[in-house]
């Protein structure tokens, strides 16, 4: 690997894992990393609303200033022979591509729908290709559902819950109410024969709220699943409520009460994937999440220049945090595949802070998710700073899962 390629990653703070060999980082004289499997592409880099959490605009990266509005269709062509490239070179089956934000849906049916094309003629026969879109569903039209559909795109929509929790933080430009288009497009999308491409909503939890009333509000739709994200933050900028008292797990209180509601129900009402992935792990089985777990990362960010970037949440630590140096017009995926960050995201529990060694809950745990580890000195060697919330939170759901087993033994002997 020539040392000039990740020089614009060497430019931001000098913090672990930044400027470590990868020899130093695995072990190894020689690491070839686990391929990419998932390609999230911001065909769009502004967006019609003003989220007051939102990593891309609000927090300390401010790189959307300096991309395009849009991604340009050779761009896409580059993007696509780069994944069709990496797809044949690993032997994979089957990609994700999710196209993503600012707000896709601002890059017209017009670009969407060629870049689908694009990818699926590109791609190895061998190769499945899967497309999946995240959206405030602000611009979900009758227009942009048939074409989803026609493509097999799955959608997921971003939403707070009902309009006084969403509008208390998910508001236009302008300071209007999101919540009725959101509602509108969300309605479309639930119902007929659109639902087939319903993937499932997203939800940033706010601990100001009643976590049993969001949820429940959220199931007016029906979704099939629901990813409820921490709000993005670390040891410098820490999250709303998570203050320096580690008796204190705000955080873990409001999932708590929530996982209770969901897990005593009389039918299984929605899937929620931070507690089926806990309870996966806990039964011994693995992570298909980034936000807890050990297993090695497979995501990848195209930007709208074609800077190849890691994964975007890290735009909340510092700027330039997520780059790589990188672009799809002269580097292949395996490039980045050597990135330190990227590697560091993929040596598992050999990335893990001093203090997370002998933690009990440490394979479930993951040390948390990735972003939120900066602490500025140490960079991303550092545990969570949802770290007390995570430790509560699992052994809770544990608990309660052994409760369960302990019972069905003696009910049969």
């Amino acid at each position: 690997m020539a040392p000039e390629l990740f020089d614009v990653a060497r430019s931001a703070p000098s913090e672990w894992p930044v400027g470590v060999p990868i020899e130093e980082l695995t072990g190894h004289s020689y690491w070839r990393g686990q391929p990419f499997r998932q390609f999230v592409l911001k065909v769009h880099s502004r967006c019609n609303l003003s989220c007051t959490y939102c990593y891309v605009y609000q927090l300390a990266d401010q790189s959307w200033r300096e991309q395009p509005a849009v991604m340009s269709r050779g761009t896409v062509d580059a993007t696509a022979a780069r994944v069709a490239e990496h797809a044949r070179r690993h032997g994979l089956t089957a990609v994700q591509i999710t196209l993503h934000g600012g707000e896709p849906l601002l890059a017209g049916a017009e670009l969407l729908g060629y870049l689908v094309t694009a990818f699926r003629a590109a791609a190895p026969s061998t190769t499945e290709v899967a497309f999946g879109l995240q959206t405030n569903a602000v611009l979900l039209d009758d227009a942009m559902l048939e074409l989803c559909l026609l493509h097999g795109v799955q959608i997921g929509v971003s939403i707070d819950g009902g309009a006084a929790s969403h509008n208390s933080r998910r508001l236009r430009r302008n300071g209007r109410s999101s919540f009725e288009a959101t509602d509108a497009g969300l309605a479309r999308l639930a119902s007929g024969r659109f639902r087939d491409i319903f993937a499932g909503l997203l939800c940033v939890v706010d601990i100001g709220s009643d976590p049993v009333e969001v949820y429940e509000s959220l199931l007016a739709w029906r979704p099939p699943a629901v990813d409820f994200l921490l709000p993005h933050g670390n040891w410098r900028d820490r999250p709303p409520g998570r203050g320096p008292d580690e008796q204190h797990t705000p955080y873990a209180d409001w999932l708590i009460t929530l996982f209770e509601r969901w897990y005593s129900a009389p039918e299984h009402e929605t899937e929620i994937r931070l507690f089926a992935e806990i309870i996966v792990m806990l039964l011994g089985g693995q992570s298909q999440v980034e936000s807890v777990g050990l297993t090695p990362s497979a995501v990848v960010v195209v930007e709208t220049d074609g800077a190849i970037e890691q994964v975007d949440a890290l735009k909340s630590a510092y700027h330039g945090a997520a780059r790589t140096g990188l672009h799809v017009g002269r580097d292949d995926f395996d490039a980045a595949l050597r990135h330190p960050g990227i590697v560091a995201r993929q040596i598992g529990a050999a990335a893990l802070s001093a203090h997370c060694a002998d933690c009990s809950v440490r394979r479930v745990c993951g040390g948390g998710y990735y972003p939120h580890r900066y602490r500025p000195g140490t960079g991303f060697r550092d545990r969570s700073v949802y770290c007390p919330d995570l430790f509560a939170l699992i052994t809770h759901i544990g608990r309660r899962i052994r409760t369960e087993l302990d019972d069905v033994r003696r009910r049969t002997g």
